[in-house]
């Protein structure tokens, strides 16, 4: 089986696809090494790693280079953040797709974001068009910013969810990711009416694992939050050694050093080292 098959196959259930999210090569090898069913990126964190900020300002040319870095060194199934495409051109959005499943996808997040959901439905049939061609049954997951709106929530909320997963199930969508909402209640309601494996996000009230799974959702997703850590972490640590230079607080992890080293060991063709 292929893992374009596998990764569609981990949306059936029974239980949760859980993704923790990684933003380049290194933090890749990091997560693979874990054991998960899959790895998805984050766009914000690998936005971040190439300096620039989150909110489709990346130049798709460093995103294709970033998935082929690290299709190479994971083992698992690999679902890349492409926002809206980069473009609302969508020539360009087709472009950056094909690009994307070349370089080792067989998933992909895209966004509606503020715009119209006829849009996102042109970049979906775009992004089917391209994976067709490059015969990867890719996953289209499309993603809804509903539940980012000022005040949102409630029954509203979920009948424009609903009705924007009619549009993207019938452009040709595979799964629906509802960025924003934790209510059991409304998540269940969703579920039952989107017709499309639901992807939720980790945040402050979001039920437990379980419970989701008993609700129906097939994938958890980390999003940014790791790499938030991870460099709020190095903030802090980098800001209190230029203030008082001590040594201790950067003597926290001993060993961690030649854990990561050895984790970074490629063969000759520079996949990660079998042992």
């Amino acid at each position: 089986m292929g893992h374009d098959a596998s990764f569609r196959g981990m949306h059936v259930g029974p239980g949760v696809l859980v993704l923790a999210n990684v933003w380049d090569v290194g933090s890749a090898r990091l997560i693979d090494s874990l054991g998960p069913r899959a790895i998805g990126t984050t766009s914000a964190g690998v936005a971040w790693a190439h300096g620039y900020p989150d909110r489709n300002a990346l130049p798709p040319r460093l995103l294709v280079e970033t998935v082929e870095r690290i299709a190479r060194v994971v083992a698992v199934p690999l679902t890349v953040d492409v926002e809206g495409g980069y473009s609302d051109d969508l020539d360009a959005v087709e472009a950056t797709v094909a690009g994307v499943v070349a370089a080792g996808a067989v998933g992909i997040n895209i966004e509606d974001g503020v715009g119209a959901p006829d849009l996102l439905c042109a970049k979906i049939e775009r992004a089917r068009r391209a994976a067709a061609r490059l015969g990867v049954d890719l996953f289209v997951n499309a993603r809804t910013d509903v539940y980012l709106r000022p005040g949102a929530g409630g029954e509203e909320s979920v009948a424009e969810v609903l009705a924007r997963a009619d549009r993207y199930r019938a452009a040709g969508a595979d799964g629906l990711f509802v960025l924003g909402i934790t209510a059991a209640d409304e998540i269940r309601a969703v579920v039952a009416g989107a017709g499309l494996p639901i992807n939720v996000l980790a945040r402050a009230g979001l039920p437990p694992t379980a419970e989701l799974a008993a609700l129906g959702v097939r994938r958890l997703s980390a999003g940014s939050a790791v790499p938030e850590a991870v460099w709020e972490r190095a903030r802090t640590l980098a800001a209190d050694f230029l203030r008082d230079g001590r040594s201790e607080p950067l003597s926290e992890a001993p060993g961690a050093y030649a854990a990561l080293n050895r984790l970074m060991v490629r063969d000759a063709e520079g996949g990660p080292l079998v042992e």
